[in-house]
């Protein structure tokens, strides 16, 4: 899990940074309306589409951005209709990549999917290839300063924690997928600040990465996550926290 808890570290300090807001919004605009979509408008009965409003609004999107997606989503404003597909395919050195993917279009998806794929030294591959090398898991990550190990080892305990992991700057807690809104709760009664929660596709074994194929690597996990269509990128690699900082600085 350590692989993906450096990259996603450091993506979410670079967010901050980088001026990609409209893109960002964008995405979670596009999980709301399929969350409507889905389970309906309600958030108090549809737990996707609430932790998909929460993402929002953290971001900064306006609440009538919000409305409206939701209303895309149900019905109730005409707008284009998204559908869910996930693409899996290795890249640089042998790593197993999931791509996650909302779309209007799929043929327009499945091919400038490939094509990043293939500019950047991976290839696509078939429905099932790599996807039983991940676990789906909810995952919360608490910075390092807002607690000591003892305290957080303690709230572990207190919300049955399904697993725990001590990174090089946050803690992180793991659910059980249909756990993760109880979890979610769990911490937010209690005010516990999070750098992340989300629904995570955690590899269940890593790859080493070095040389070469590393700056590779990173580009095509950069280009995949920059195309419109993408929610998320899941891999499997293990990169020198050091040396992957210095890659995407």
């Amino acid at each position: 899990m350590a692989g993906h808890s450096k990259w996603a570290q450091i993506k979410r300090k670079k967010a901050v940074t980088d001026a990609r807001r409209g893109q960002l919004w964008t995405k979670l605009l596009k999980e709301v309306t399929v969350a409507a979509r889905l389970g309906g408008g309600d958030q108090d009965g549809n737990a996707r589409l609430r932790t998909a409003v929460q993402e929002a609004r953290s971001s900064n999107v306006p609440n009538d951005n919000i409305d409206r997606a939701i209303k895309r989503g149900t019905g109730e404003l005409e707008g284009v209709s998204y559908e869910e597909v996930t693409y899996e395919g290795y890249g640089p050195g042998g790593v197993a990549i999931l791509v996650e993917v909302v779309t209007d279009n799929r043929n327009r998806s499945v091919a400038e999917i490939r094509n990043l794929f293939s500019k950047n030294g991976g290839n696509l591959g078939e429905n099932g290839c790599v996807a039983w090398m991940f676990d789906k898991k909810g995952l919360f990550a608490i910075d390092k300063s807002e607690m000591s190990e003892e305290a957080f080892m303690e709230l572990a305990l207190e919300i049955d924690a399904e697993d725990i992991s001590i990174e090089e700057e946050t803690y992180e807690i793991y659910s059980l997928p249909d756990h993760f809104a109880v979890v979610r709760e769990k911490l937010e009664n209690r005010e516990v600040p999070l750098v992340a929660k989300e629904l995570a596709m955690l590899p269940q074994n890593q790859i080493k990465v070095e040389g070469d194929k590393t700056p590779q690597l990173l580009r095509l996990m950069e280009a995949l996550e920059d195309q419109e269509d993408v929610q998320h990128v899941w891999a499997n690699f293990d990169i020198d926290a050091d040396v992957l900082a210095s890659q995407l600085s």
